[in-house]
């Protein structure tokens, strides 16, 4: 059998990062993992590099891409909203190439993913249409984007409407299923986290989750007075978008 490495000591206060540094990069990626587990799977990877309970991130995927099979509800990583018409897609390659036809003729507003970003508005934030697709860079996206909003409002549910919604109407329509996933998730163990498909590929990191220099414009996943489903409109750093 392969010999087992050493470490150097470390402080005990690093240990906790540590394990978790190593479940992330031994772990089966989401190439090995059943579709209804990748969402959790990311969700724990991104809520454990985050402020953002994992609950929450769970909460969130189900309300965005949540499908019953079997009886049982799961998030479901190869969703697409396409101008307000949601599809969930047996495999990634199926639902990238859906969206790459779709991205051919000219359309801009679709969501991806887990956690459903817009590509409209948040597609600066990633090296390419195959990258929002990756569970990992997608709930780490949410994530960042669902710290900002709890920094902002001081509840995890208020930040969970805003995540969808600045019309108050839509908003409290989210949080309201929100809620419900979110109190149905209690006591239930989180799952290990996701390997991040993006690192193991040596891809570039996410943009828009870093160097922000000054408070993002007010804004949600639908805009203000828009009724259309759909993921986020406000970006995180003011950045010019190609169109």
């Amino acid at each position: 059998m392969p010999k087992t490495p050493s470490f150097p000591r470390m402080p005990s206060r690093m240990l906790p990062l540590a394990v978790l540094i190593w479940m992330t990069l031994t772990l089966p990626d989401a190439q090995a993992r059943a579709p209804g587990e990748i969402c959790d799977a990311a969700a724990a990877l991104a809520g454990g590099s985050s402020n953002v309970p994992v609950d929450v991130l769970l909460a969130i995927t189900r309300t965005e891409t949540g499908r019953r099979r079997d009886g049982k509800l799961e998030p479901w990583p190869w969703t697409v909203n396409m101008e307000g018409k949601g599809v969930w897609f047996e495999t990634r390659e199926e639902a990238l190439a859906y969206v790459e036809k779709h991205h051919a003729r000219g359309a801009r507003s679709f969501d991806i993913g887990c956690f459903q970003i817009n590509f409209r508005w948040h597609g600066a934030g990633f090296a390419s249409l195959d990258e929002m697709f990756d569970p990992a860079a997608n709930a780490r996206y949410a994530a960042r984007f669902l710290s900002e909003l709890y920094a902002e409002s001081g509840d995890w549910s208020v930040a969970a409407g805003m995540f969808h919604s600045r019309t108050a109407s839509l908003a409290e329509t989210y949080r309201a299923r929100f809620d419900r996933f979110r109190t149905a998730l209690a006591g239930i163990p989180a799952p290990a986290p996701l390997r991040s498909l993006a690192a193991r590929r040596g891809g570039p990191g996410y943009p828009l989750l870093h160097g922000i220099s000054r408070p993002a414009a007010f804004g949600s996943l639908v805009p203000q007075g828009d009724r259309a489903r759909g993921a986020s409109c406000r970006r995180l750093t003011p950045r010019a978008r190609s169109p």
